[in-house]
């Protein structure tokens, strides 16, 4: 069902954060150094705090880039035959939008196969992920992107936000 579409691929997307962040300790620190800089240690984070945390929204994009929740998006089907960027498309084809292949292209992202959140502070600064950055679509795009983007996106902020914050995380043998 739809509500449990939504709830697997948001567990699924904090389990890959945590799993790049344990990989890449030196990013572990920035984000949890960024929350004991806005939020402190007195307090847990709050959902008002999110907007304040640029780096944690980097690793999310970042995250989303590399891992989208769906690989392809929901198919469309053609009607008539179009051309599009110099293919043509007959009627009556079904086209499904590579997601993954789309967040790889070299000739978008310097490093695609790296966990690089900082590329989101500096030079992606301005993409976003609610669809209208075609360079980045872990939610499809336009009236059929998904109906929960905006609940996914507050949950996945929120949890990996107070996760960092909350405890010492580090990859078994160190």
């Amino acid at each position: 069902t739809m509500v449990s579409g939504g709830t697997t691929t948001t567990s699924d997307t904090l389990e890959w954060a945590l799993s790049l962040l344990l990989n890449n300790p030196h990013e572990l620190k920035k984000a949890q150094d960024e929350l004991d800089f806005h939020v402190g240690t007195e307090r847990q984070v709050e959902e008002s705090d999110i907007s304040k945390l640029s780096y944690l929204q980097a690793i999310v994009k970042e995250t989303l880039r590399l891992y989208p929740p769906a690989p392809l998006l929901v198919p469309h089907h053609s009607t008539e035959p179009v051309n599009i960027a110099g293919y043509n498309i007959p009627a009556g084809t079904d086209l499904y939008v590579n997601v993954w292949k789309v967040h790889r292209d070299p000739r978008v992202w310097a490093d695609p196969e790296e966990f690089k959140p900082g590329r989101f502070v500096t030079t992606h600064k301005e993409v976003k992920v609610d669809g209208q950055s075609f360079e980045l679509l872990p939610f499809g795009s336009g009236r059929r992107s998904c109906p929960g983007l905006l609940m996914a996106l507050q949950f996945i902020h929120l949890v990996l936000a107070r996760l960092l914050h909350g405890f010492e995380w580090r990859a078994p043998g160190n």
